[in-house]
């Protein structure tokens, strides 16, 4: 039996990433899927009134497998961001750099001989505050950084560039669900702090050991069920008139306190 996807979906103003590879075209995104590339989103026409079929329908298979999102759009937005005009009713962004698995993280820090120190990224979607923080993850030593699929910014040649080369040098692993990529590392052995002005200070905190860091995003902060995985919650003091610090800047205070403690 098919699936039907005639429900009513909510229509989304796709962010355009800047500098990511574009894939227009049913084809043309079907053949990079079984290439292996990697694909941050997709961006589909709504099809109202019938279930979806054939090439349309071997790409959400195709996403699936992934865990890729894929969100719907109307024709005059897709108009607007293709390049071919030619889009056929699908825009995928691919990531301009490639991922790592967790596993080479875990390698990353056998090989030098440390507990594990990971910083994940809750829904972090400014390439800029990305780039910064895995600049920062390169500085302090951190064995690599974990962002999610969904509603976050991927690896463009932005987030490369804010970086200042650490990109290069930092791996960085996406996952499907944050939160139960946190269960699996606890069963690894590591411990998760994560920054909320509701915590405790985070110089009173023990942050040694295989820890992960887990940082969200401005605004909105750290989703309630990742942060419901947390073993703690650690503040950072505000003394002047504005109470929250930005994205990288909270990871760079943060990372650096697990910096003293190891040191």
């Amino acid at each position: 039996m098919k699936k039907d996807y005639n429900r009513k979906r909510e229509f989304e103003q796709p962010e355009v990433p800047e500098d990511a590879f574009r894939i227009e075209g049913r084809n043309a995104l079907i053949e990079a899927f079984r290439s292996g590339k990697e694909i941050d989103r997709v961006y589909m026409l709504e099809r109202s009134g019938r279930t979806e079929e054939g090439s349309l329908a071997t790409i959400r298979r195709e996403a699936a497998k992934r865990g890729t999102p894929i969100r719907f759009v109307t024709r005059e937005r897709l108009d607007q961001i293709s390049e071919t005009g030619n889009h056929q009713g699908v825009i995928a962004f691919a990531a301009a750099y490639s991922y790592a698995e967790i596993g080479d993280l875990f390698a990353r820090a056998k090989e030098k001989g440390e507990p594990p120190f990971f910083i994940l990224l809750d829904s972090i979607e400014d390439p800029h505050n990305l780039g910064a923080v895995i600049r920062t993850a390169n500085t302090a030593g951190a064995h690599g950084v974990i962002i999610p699929k969904d509603r976050a910014v991927g690896l463009t040649a932005t987030v490369a560039k804010a970086s200042a080369g650490a990109l290069n040098f930092t791996p960085v692993a996406r996952v499907t669900n944050l939160a139960r990529t946190i269960e699996e590392l606890k069963e690894k052995g590591m411990w998760f702090v994560c920054a909320d002005m509701d915590g405790e200070p985070y110089t009173s905190l023990d942050l040694r050991g295989a820890i992960g860091l887990v940082i969200g995003a401005e605004g909105s902060g750290v989703s309630r069920l990742v942060r419901e995985k947390c073993d703690f919650v650690a503040s950072i003091p505000m003394k002047g008139e504005i109470n929250s610090l930005n994205a990288s800047v909270a990871a760079g205070v943060m990372a650096y306190e697990i910096v003293r403690q190891r040191g």
